[in-house]
């Protein structure tokens, strides 16, 4: 066999492991948004929500529902609570899930 078609093989080999890699660590915003609507309640609990920059801004019917826990757990930075409403920060990916709870609710 020649050199060059070892390289070749090689470089195959390592680009279909770096494209499974990238695959597997991508998020799965569908799932993330599922989850999310539980955590927050479920949709009949979500009077609105937004999106601005980095937070995903929520007002609900019941607060005290909210599993802040999980919320967290599910990647968020931090929580906001004021009266009714939750303002969460989940970083870059906030526009993300903001559009498939849309597509939830």
């Amino acid at each position: 066999m020649e050199e060059w078609l070892v390289y070749l093989v090689i470089i195959i080999v390592l680009l279909v492991i770096s494209l499974i890699v990238r695959k597997l660590m991508k998020k799965d915003f569908h799932l993330e948004a599922n989850k999310l609507l539980g955590l927050l309640g479920g949709k009949d609990n979500i009077v609105s929500a937004e999106c601005n920059m980095s937070r995903f801004k929520v007002i609900l019917k019941d607060v005290s529902i909210v599993d802040k826990e999980g919320i967290t757990k599910l990647g968020a930075k931090g929580i906001v609570e004021i009266e009714n409403q939750l303002k969460i920060i989940f970083g870059r990916d906030a526009k993300q899930l903001k559009k498939y709870i849309d597509e939830l609710l």
